[in-house]
């Protein structure tokens, strides 16, 4: 599996409500939710919550190694992923720090063969504003990822991908940006990465738990990770040599709180630095997130590799840190984090019995694909893994839908339920009493200039004092209103057409000659004259 992010919530004007800083820590109740996601075969991992440098939750459930039966504890240990983003952000700075780099060099200082190279800068790698292909995208990333891989391998596999924008123009996740970030570490200070994270890190700091990866040893306390079904099913192994210092950390619940609280005492880098990292442009930080929860503001970072997940949150002003690592996620690493957000700040929250509907994953099939609604800035694309249905708004991170019944799914983290009508190609959004009607995008529709013609004429609603008049330009239909000018719509669906600049969707009925007009929830029959 990729190793990617996996950022805290779904769409980002669906975030719940914010409260006060909680002055006692309800632990039942956090135990609560913990052994029902372990009850229920929802999850297995380890949370950790800190204050002010000082522990106050920490619990591990499920299994280490599930054949086994190893018990998970605190002091297990998890591959991080993406989170060892923010441990190789720390090295570029102190190298910066130390006059031996700069965030305006560039990449062609180091790797001149790659793509774009003269153009990248060091600061523009650390914010994904690189434009280098994400490596872990492409289908053949799949073919040897268990396998190991020098660095000249991996430069020449980088070196072999366009370039998907020009720098600086835009920002996209990649992952080859960290490992080269780490490998120009290395170059400089002549030291392999896994010596000089713990020598500048791990070792500097006093974290315990915390070491760059290899392949995982149970008899050292480290997980194994899994994936649902009959509960748990063995993933595969990334060969560590690839993700380096884009996610080849392994760590513990309570190693990443205190980095993270060391990393914004100044404690690795300057706060100038920090301050730096924090800084967002178009989603990106340095290095780093910023996650708006329950009305207060945390930064950090996800992992996810090989079915381990990882979220480590810092809230400045509250001087608290959270982190949870799975091995293993049916649905509810999520609703952990959000949860434990929620009940720590003494938020109103209730504990799921996460009973769920048994659904197969070839009968979420008619559900996947692309929902955009007239009005609503965001397309939610929906997806599966394995027989878990998934949700991903535009710019933002995939979120798990846990089955309710055979067309209706939720996250209860964000309060959100959908419900599915797979005959409409419909979808119906509903959160905190608002609900709003998605339809089903059909990719690349194409039309020939004949299946426009049944739509051509012009077309009258009485009480409307504007006609709409559709025509054709070659294999596109044209819409134009009385006195105003003509614009294109786009098929999405079977009679079912768009235009997204005014939120509008065209929808006709060829039979009964009629146009209905949606825009803004507002909904006009059109006749055909």
């Amino acid at each position: 599996m990729k190793f990617r992010k996996i950022p805290l919530l779904c769409i980002s004007l669906l975030l719940l409500v914010g409260g006060a800083y909680a002055q006692s820590f309800n632990t039942a109740k956090m135990d609560s939710l913990l052994d029902a996601v372990n009850a229920n075969n929802k999850g297995m991992g380890s949370l950790a919550i800190t204050h002010n440098g000082k522990i106050v939750y920490r619990h591990a459930i499920g299994y280490a190694a599930y054949p086994e039966k190893i018990q998970a504890t605190p002091e297990t240990k998890y591959r991080i992923g993406s989170i060892s983003k923010m441990f190789t952000t720390c090295l570029i700075f102190q190298l910066v720090e130390e006059g031996k780099l700069t965030l305006d060099t560039k990449l062609a200082a180091f790797y001149p063969q790659l793509p774009n190279a003269s153009k990248i800068t060091i600061g523009m790698m650390l914010q994904h504003r690189s434009g280098l292909h994400n490596f872990t995208n492409d289908a053949a990333y799949l073919s040897y990822m268990t396998q190991p891989k020098t660095h000249d391998e991996m430069l020449a596999i980088i070196a072999k991908q366009t370039s998907d924008f020009e720098p600086d123009s835009k920002a996209d996740y990649s992952n080859t940006n960290f490992v080269l970030l780490g490998y120009i570490a290395e170059k400089i200070t002549k030291t392999p990465y896994p010596e000089l994270v713990k020598k500048r890190v791990v070792d500097k700091i006093g974290l315990k738990d915390t070491y760059y990866g290899g392949k995982i040893n149970t008899a050292d306390h480290e997980a194994h990770s899994y994936k649902a079904g009959a509960p748990w099913i063995s993933e595969t192994q990334t060969d560590m040599s690839i993700p380096g210092g884009a996610g080849a950390m392994v760590s513990t619940a309570t190693d990443l709180d205190h980095f993270i609280e060391a990393l914004f005492a100044g404690k690795i880098i300057n706060k100038e630095h920090v301050a730096m990292m924090q800084t967002i442009k178009e989603g990106f930080g340095m290095g780093m997130f910023r996650y708006p929860v329950i009305g207060k503001t945390g930064f950090g970072h996800t992992g996810g590799i090989d079915g381990f997940g990882s979220q480590v949150i810092y809230f400045p002003a509250d001087e608290m840190a959270i982190c949870y690592i799975h091995n293993a996620d049916a649905g509810a690493g999520a609703e952990i984090i959000q949860g434990a957000i929620g009940i720590y700040f003494n938020k109103p929250y209730a504990i799921p019995n996460f009973k769920t509907a048994n659904i197969k994953s070839e009968d979420l099939d008619k559900f996947l694909g692309e929902y955009a609604s007239p009005g609503f800035p965001l397309v939610i694309a929906v997806s599966k893994n394995g027989n878990t249905l998934t949700a991903q708004a535009t710019g933002q991170g995939a979120f798990p839908l846990t089955a309710i019944s055979s067309t209706v799914f939720e996250f209860t983290a964000a309060n959100i339920v959908m419900e599915f009508d797979a005959t409409k190609k419909q979808m119906t959004l509903k959160q905190s009493g608002h609900t709003t009607l998605f339809t089903k995008k059909e990719a690349d529709i194409k039309l020939s200039s004949t299946d426009l013609d049944k739509y051509l004429g012009v077309y009258a609603s009485p009480g409307v004092p504007l006609k709409i008049t559709v025509t054709k330009d070659n294999t596109t239909l044209m819409l134009q209103a009385t006195g105003q000018g003509s614009f294109p719509v786009t098929p999405i669906g079977v009679n079912l057409f768009e235009f997204t600049k005014a939120g509008i969707i065209a929808e006709f009925d060829p039979a009964k000659k009629q146009l209905v007009l949606k825009q803004a929830g507002r909904n006009t029959i059109f006749t055909k004259e």
